[in-house]
């Protein structure tokens, strides 16, 4: 039996520790700049010299957000143990065949021609610019709800963590510090690094953060199972207080199960994906990638899922408040069983490292796209200087920093749905990539056929599951789970059938590539 504890004074100590290591992380950001080399292309792709274990962090790094940490826990909180099954089992195996069959090929096509972005690749691979012109806002567009997803995640964790430590300056939020402070803190650190070192800053930064989240993670996960007598105590407590939440099936539908396998595809048309691949020094690089990913999403995801089903059993017998949203369970599971100010303080800083890490990602590759595939095309390769180039960049990069954080402020979405329904736009465009690669006959028609025909399936069905939710066209949402499906599967399941259809049946109907595109892209003596 686990019995009842009081909770622990509101120190600040905590939001010391926290704010030290923000204050390193802008140490280091400036460290870093120290080998910046000052041109556009150290800049975007850090002149594709990073090496092995730097590259596994910042891919890893890149890929575990607030979706991973704050959204699984929450996600794992309402559903149960199914969740670890649904998202990390499947992206375990799905990003490492990834890496394996798209990253390096695409590192290698990038180094040959100098691309820096994968709008670059798509205009010359189907002979077109106005693919890219049509590519560029939907990767944008797809982008910010991830960006949305790091900003929600830490808000929503900080406020759990800091619960009654300032009662009458933030009394709404039950003295917690309220979200929109926390973004404002977040982006103004990233931006600070990001703005001066670029790629090279944001894998020096994604390093650190990586070891860092990996484990404070585990360290979290240890506390917390000590604080509940264990982790045979704690299991024992979720089979007696929330048996569902402890069910391999119930909750979660065979084919729901079986059709979430497409949403980690999405990781080979992540434009920040991309844009880490190239800065590799050699295919070498990517052997520990491939190899160490599935560990390493192991050992951050199962902590985090059980935790989110410990917390259900304490709420159940009335051990721990429930949380307003289950966002905060997280925050609100390290601040109530961590029984250390200075330790809350180092998991506080290790879950902001893992949202982080992925942010200044993301804000490059947007400067990056802004400058590389609208301006440069519209306005000459020749127009801009090498540092006018750099500047464009930085600036399109405050701009979408400050709409994102302006719509965080707004938009209270639950943190893993909003990523999901994010990574089915970018899940449904894989197979542009794959046939751009593999297949010959893939022609200019059929890679804009495939875009329109994901934009359009991909609004049908989110518009039918966020706006028509009572009525629900196209699927409907699953009363016990709260998930959006149609027939019991994945929405994504329909759009990305969709897109395989549109981009091999207008393939198949229009004029193959020319020959010298072929004698490009597909060169015998080539990857």
């Amino acid at each position: 039996m686990i019995l009842a504890q009081s909770p622990p004074a509101a120190s600040l100590t905590p939001l010391v520790v926290i704010g030290v290591y923000l204050a390193l992380l802008l140490f280091l950001g400036v460290f870093s700049t120290r080998f910046f080399r000052g041109t556009s292309n150290d800049y975007f792709v850090a002149s594709r010299s990073i090496g092995p274990f730097m590259l596994l962090m910042s891919v890893f790094g890149t890929t575990m957000t607030a979706f991973a940490l704050v959204g699984s826990t929450a996600k794992s909180f309402d559903l149960g143990i199914g969740v670890y099954g649904l998202m990390a089992s499947w992206s375990g195996l799905v990003h490492a065949a990834v890496f394996f069959l798209i990253g390096i090929r695409l590192w290698a096509v990038g180094k040959r021609y100098g691309y820096i972005t994968q709008i670059q690749y798509f205009r010359d691979r189907f002979e077109s610019r106005a693919l890219g012109y049509l590519l560029f806002p939907i990767l944008v567009l797809l982008v910010m709800p991830y960006l949305l997803v790091g900003l929600l995640g830490a808000g929503s964790f900080i406020t759990g963590v800091s619960r009654g430590m300032f009662p009458e300056a933030f009394a709404a939020t039950n003295g917690s510090i309220p979200p929109w402070l926390t973004g404002l803190v977040i982006c103004a650190v990233v931006l600070f690094y990001v703005f001066f070192g670029g790629v090279r800053s944001t894998a020096w930064a994604n390093t650190f953060q990586t070891i860092v989240f990996m484990i404070m993670g585990v360290v979290a996960f240890i506390m917390i199972s000590n604080a509940l007598g264990g982790a045979k105590a704690a299991s024992q407590a979720v089979l007696e207080h929330a048996p569902t939440r402890a069910a391999r099936e119930g909750m979660i539908g065979k084919a729901q199960f079986l059709t979430y396998m497409f949403i980690p595809l999405s990781v080979g048309m992540f434009p920040h994906l991309f844009q880490h691949w190239l800065t590799a020094r050699s295919a070498k690089s990517f052997r520990l990638t491939v190899i160490a990913h599935p560990i390493c999403i192991m050992i951050v995801w199962l902590p985090c899922i059980l935790i989110g089903i410990w917390a259900a059993a304490m709420v159940a017998s009335g051990d721990l408040r429930a949380p307003s949203n289950s966002n905060a369970v997280l925050g609100l599971m390290v601040n109530r069983y961590v029984d250390s100010n200075l330790l809350t303080g180092l998991l506080g800083a290790g879950v902001l490292a893992a949202i982080m890490s992925s942010l200044d990602s993301q804000f490059v590759c947007i400067g990056s796209m802004f400058t590389n595939d609208i301006v440069i095309p519209l306005a000459g390769r020749d127009r801009f200087t090498d540092r006018q180039k750099l500047w464009l960049g930085r600036g399109f990069v405050i701009a979408v920093v400050a709409v994102t954080y302006t719509v965080s402020i707004y938009n209270p979405a639950h943190v893993f749905d909003l990523g999901v329904w994010c990574f089915t736009g970018f899940a449904a465009l894989f197979p542009l990539v794959f046939a751009a690669i593999y297949w010959r006959r893939t022609t200019r028609a059929g890679a804009i056929a495939c875009v329109v025909t994901t934009v359009v399936a991909w609004s049908l069905f989110f518009a039918d599951a966020m706006i028509f939710t009572e009525r629900g066209y196209l699927g409907q949402k699953d009363p016990g789970t709260d998930e959006y499906l149609v027939q019991g599967v994945m929405a994504v399941t329909f759009i990305v059938a969709a897109s395989i259809i549109a981009l091999v049946g207008v393939s198949l109907m229009t004029r193959p590539p020319s020959q010298a595109t072929m004698d490009k892209f597909f060169d015998p003596r080539g990857d």
